[in-house]
């Protein structure tokens, strides 16, 4: 598949949604794909991308963004309170804001940096043990802390269990954000996305269907 084809089929399934055009970012997850892979998709004028680890991020996108102007960085996996310094000032967003403590660094670090990326706060709808989240129940005492810190909150993020119906995480992200009167849902991903964007997605994540699999781990 390529770039033209998910681009083509995004358009598709906000039209098919009653959506205005352009409503939805397509983020291409560019985390441990080769350089070459990634700067085929920059030279096709795609400026928008996806990483999971600051430290990888550090040692790319530097280099590409002397190259191509107009890059947006968003990151996309959990952050270490102590890499927070670095993810801000690399990143344009970040949707991976989990607890207070990382809340409590960025709007400390935002009034030393003197700018803050979009923020999403990670919602673990599935409540798994193992994934970052805040937890449903704890979701809107928890939007409502950051904005007290004068967090840039825009939205949320969720990453669905692999084995349960994605379109029931999207919607109950989506009524999360809607009460709390959040317009931002970064939501969906390679094989779910169109579901994604009929439940309200404004932020797609795409990697393999874009770039391939992925060649390291």
């Amino acid at each position: 598949m390529t770039l033209r084809d998910i681009t083509t089929r995004i358009a598709k399934a906000t039209r098919d949604a009653g959506r205005a055009e352009g409503a939805v970012t397509l983020i291409a997850v560019s985390k441990v794909q080769p350089n070459e892979r990634v700067k085929a998709v920059l030279d096709q004028g795609h400026r928008c991308f996806g990483e999971n680890k600051v430290q990888e991020a550090a040692s790319k996108w530097p280099d590409f963004r002397e190259t191509y102007a107009g890059v947006n960085l968003h990151l996309i996996g959990p952050l270490q309170s102590n890499k927070t310094r670095q993810a801000m000032e690399l990143f344009d967003a970040i949707h991976s804001v989990d607890r207070p403590k990382l809340a409590n660094t960025i709007a400390r670090l935002a009034q030393e940096i003197g700018r803050c990326p979009d923020l999403f706060i990670q919602v673990n709808t599935g409540e798994e043990s193992q994934k970052a989240g805040v937890l449903p129940a704890d979701a809107d005492a928890f939007i409502k802390e950051c904005q007290g810190l004068d967090l840039n909150i825009q939205g949320l993020m969720c990453i669905p269990p692999a084995d349960e119906e994605p379109s029931l995480h999207f919607a109950l992200l989506a009524k999360i954000a809607a009460r709390n009167g959040l317009a931002g849902l970064s939501m969906g991903m390679s094989g779910d996305f169109e579901r994604a964007i009929a439940l309200g997605a404004t932020h797609v994540r795409i990697g393999s269907a874009i770039f391939g699999e992925r060649t390291a781990v």
